[in-house]
């Protein structure tokens, strides 16, 4: 099987996987909807100063909560980790 045809095998199964997340923790999702936003929003002189800012106390409570909850972690980076890593690839914050 070429990597071509692997990678459509998998689609499907990829869509099936983000749904069942989205299904299972709403809150989530829509937490990660913002943080998406934020990023693509914001430009790279906001996103370098707001890298040293504290957290807000909400950002401390829903970390706690990726923290204690693995499938919820990997769920959330699921959504969150390529669109966030353009920007910052794109900002030249990362290699």
């Amino acid at each position: 099987m070429s990597k071509k045809s692997a990678l459509i095998a998998l689609l499907p199964l990829a869509l099936f996987a983000g749904a069942a997340s989205a299904q299972q923790y709403p809150l989530l999702d829509k937490v990660a909807a913002k943080v998406i936003a934020k990023y693509q929003s914001s430009s790279c002189e906001e996103l370098f100063q707001q890298k040293s800012q504290p957290k807000t106390p909400e950002e401390q409570k829903f970390v706690q909560l990726l923290q204690s909850d693995p499938q919820m972690q990997q769920a959330f980076f699921a959504q969150v980790s390529a669109p966030i890593a353009t920007k910052l690839f794109s900002c030249g914050l990362i290699p």
